[in-house]
């Protein structure tokens, strides 16, 4: 299985990006895992939120295959603790899917279209983070559920 992150716009914090680097390079050992930014909306300031919400979920629903599984990053999600997080994806390897899908969204959220493909909402925490931040935030508890499913010593129980 591929996992495949997909956020909206570059990360423009230099010491955010180095963080993120370090644990994309960690996660490589456990999986197959992509990380791609898809382009800001140009001229976005003259767009209401939901025609932003429409282009940007158009550019995402092109990132996708049929067999892709796709899960939306979402508040009103679901949410795990690490190590249901880490049964999560062990369930999602068993299943024998090629490529799970996580999306980061824009500033307004994900339109209709791509909630209708979704598998299902994940929620990190009900606090609200920045869209920089969450990448970072969800590529750590990758890592840390890797390391939970291999009994390794990073996730201390």
């Amino acid at each position: 299985m591929t996992i495949k992150l997909l956020a909206i716009g570059k990360t423009d914090n230099k010491q955010l990006q180095i963080l993120i680097d370090e644990y994309i390079k960690r996660l490589g050992f456990y999986i197959k895992f992509d990380f791609e930014i898809i382009p800001d909306i140009k001229n976005s300031k003259n767009l209401s939120e939901q025609q932003q919400k429409q282009k940007e979920g158009g550019l995402i629903l092109n990132k996708l295959v049929p067999t892709d599984v796709l899960i939306l990053l979402d508040e009103n999600g679901k949410q795990y603790d690490s190590v249901g997080f880490s049964n999560y994806l062990q369930k999602h390897m068993n299943s024998g899917i090629k490529r799970l899908i996580i999306v980061i969204g824009g500033p307004y959220g994900f339109s209709e279209a791509v909630y209708n493909k979704s598998y299902e909402k994940l929620s990190l925490s009900k606090m609200t983070f920045s869209h920089q931040m969450i990448r970072l935030f969800i590529i750590e508890q990758l890592y840390r559920g890797f390391t939970i499913l291999k009994n390794e010593p990073y996730h201390h129980r």
